[in-house]
């Protein structure tokens, strides 16, 4: 039968008999907490059977407390890989065997493979936010003074890394605490020595998360990226206040889902040009079938399922 449900860890310690009559095979998934949100299956399921692989990617809901064990039995099981989304891939970092330079640079990781019982982790949310913002606003990344809000999780770390690497004229980090910004600004500082921007504003700055602050930065700002979870529910209010925006910004929210963000709408109603991350997960997505199979992505199969 082709699965549809949430598992969970329990799930996985009887793992042998839950599966035994799914058909075709679980053999990649996304773990994270929420989870049903997520529109991972649908896009790689599409993938698979453009491919003709047979196997199938499910949802899996593990708690903050629960990655350790989930991750231990999925080196027993005929897994392929999983993705690791909110909140585990800083923890997840930590947990696997081999890190390539992609997961390595950002300290977290969103894509694992299976390899002779080992756990190889790789980040491809940061090329998959570069290509996203190439698609959404037809401009590279290298041109534009970005700010990250939420820049000490596993997805702005993986921005922020994405950003430096591209030499953009101007990065702006946000964090909710200042220290896991600031850790992170002198990280990247080496990227941002050359002057490029004309005028007295720093080429990379970590500031603190409160609105004077905020609208300082935005004046020399064209890039504005939610990174947090902030938007996930309806009820959430928007990362920085809506007064903040204006017309000439860009505004990339990470978050997706069927009703536009807090952020999205403020955006909207000053005329600024705006996305959600929906084809951040697609470029993401293919990143990691690529890694799992080592072949290219079928990604008009997985756009199609999407959108």
């Amino acid at each position: 039968m082709q699965s549809t449900q949430r598992y969970t860890l329990t799930d996985l310690e009887k793992w042998a008999e839950i599966a035994r009559d799914i058909d075709p095979p679980i053999r990649l998934g996304v773990l994270g907490d929420p989870v049903a949100h997520s529109l991972s299956p649908e896009m790689h399921n599409a993938a698979l059977r453009a491919c003709e692989i047979d196997g199938q990617y499910a949802r899996f809901h593990i708690r903050a407390n629960e990655l350790r064990s989930a991750l231990r039995f999925l080196r027993d099981l005929d897994f392929v890989g999983v993705n690791l989304t909110v909140p585990h891939k800083i923890a997840g970092f930590a947990q696997i065997d081999e890190a390539d330079e992609s997961a390595s640079r950002a300290g977290a990781v969103n894509t694992i493979r299976v390899r002779d019982r080992k756990l190889i982790g790789s980040n491809t949310d940061g090329e998959g936010f570069l290509r996203a913002i190439r698609s959404e606003f037809s401009v590279d990344v290298r041109d534009l003074r970005v700010m990250i809000i939420g820049a000490g999780g596993g997805t702005g770390r993986a921005i922020a890394w994405q950003c430096a690497l591209e030499n953009c004229e101007r990065l702006i980090l946000i964090n909710r605490t200042l220290e896991k910004g600031n850790a992170l600004a002198e990280r990247l500082r080496p990227f941002f020595m050359e002057a490029r921007v004309l005028g007295p504003a720093a080429r990379l700055e970590a500031v603190a998360w409160e609105e004077s602050v905020i609208r300082t930065q935005l004046a020399e700002t064209d890039l504005i990226v939610n990174a947090t979870p902030l938007g996930m529910n309806s009820s959430d209010p928007a990362p920085i206040p809506a007064r903040l925006l204006a017309p000439h910004h860009m505004v990339f929210d990470c978050v997706y889902g069927p009703s536009k963000t807090a952020l999205l709408r403020a955006a909207e109603q000053v005329g600024a040009r705006s996305a959600n991350g929906i084809l951040m997960l697609l470029h993401q997505g293919a990143l990691s079938f690529s890694a799992w199979f080592d072949r290219d992505a079928p990604i008009d199969a997985m756009r199609k399922a999407l959108l």
